[in-house]
């Protein structure tokens, strides 16, 4: 199932994208085979999938406007999570636990949105493109042979970075945590195994990044457990899972999109901001 969140008719609300059928099932009318967003009621977070209600009211794909699929309270990144980034960023060795650090919820955005690169402050920002856990219901300590069954479902994701900032500063909280720095989307798939997926990062069209997510160093029922040792997640939290080499700069006007299989593509074009 693909939840998104979306605008229509000067309204946000949450909805579950699929093909319109000739019966118009669930609301979904339009043209056979074209995407379409059936409105669900209230938000799908904390409650299960069995709490997804739909309204009845549904609109084509195409004429609405897609949201960041989620608003977190927080978002739990990992740093160096695949060999060949370790290499890049000239670590002789990967880190033998997970490296964890925050992203605040205001740098979150959705497809579609503009990429701001702080020009006064940064002269590199760099794109990373992520696979991402959402988080389904409230939880700590959660062991990684259940880990399952606190996930809500997984997106794409861009851990947009100031790559200058991040060597000066010495932590990343600054370098990371930019209005912008973390688009998400196009819609959450709930109905995916995260173990061996392809992921592809383009800027304009040329391929910068290519992985499959069995590269990762630790996986996501480890990253889960990991994080949820240290904190209390949230329903709706997203953990960012790291991303493989081929990591550069980005500059104005540039369209970079993160695409995984079995989610989707998430695409975002890039600005300055004074």
């Amino acid at each position: 199932m693909r939840i998104a969140r979306f605008a229509a008719d000067g309204e946000v609300a949450y909805g579950v994208v699929g093909e319109a059928t000739e019966n118009g099932s669930r609301g979904e009318h339009g043209v056979a085979g074209e995407l379409v967003i059936a409105e669900l009621a209230g938000h799908p977070f904390g409650g299960g999938q069995g709490s997804v209600r739909f309204t009845g009211a549904s609109h084509p794909l195409s004429a609405v406007r897609l949201l960041a699929p989620v608003l977190p309270s927080k978002v739990v990144a990992v740093g160096k999570n695949y060999a060949g980034h370790v290499r890049e960023m000239g670590g002789d060795a990967p880190p033998e636990e997970p490296v964890l650090f925050l992203k605040p919820s205001t740098a979150v955005c959705g497809p579609g949105d503009q990429i701001s690169r702080p020009v006064k402050l940064s002269q590199r920002v760099d794109y990373e493109g992520e696979l991402a856990v959402i988080i389904g219901r409230l939880c700590r300590d959660v062991p990684a042979a259940q880990a399952a069954s606190v996930i809500f479902g997984y997106t794409c994701a861009n851990d947009v970075t100031a790559r200058d900032l991040q060597a000066r500063d010495g932590q990343w909280a600054r370098a990371k945590g930019f209005d912008t720095f973390c688009p998400l989307g196009p819609w959450i798939e709930t109905e995916l195994d995260p173990a061996d997926l392809d992921l592809t990062t383009l800027v304009n069209g040329e391929i910068r990044q290519h992985a499959r997510t069995s590269h990762l160093l630790h996986d996501v029922p480890t990253l889960i457990a990991y994080a949820s040792s240290a904190m209390t997640l949230l329903p709706g939290d997203v953990l960012l899972t790291g991303t493989p080499a081929g990591i550069g700069p980005l500059a104005d006007g540039d369209e970079v999109s993160v695409t995984i299989e079995g989610i989707g593509t998430l695409t975002n074009e890039v600005t300055s901001r004074d």
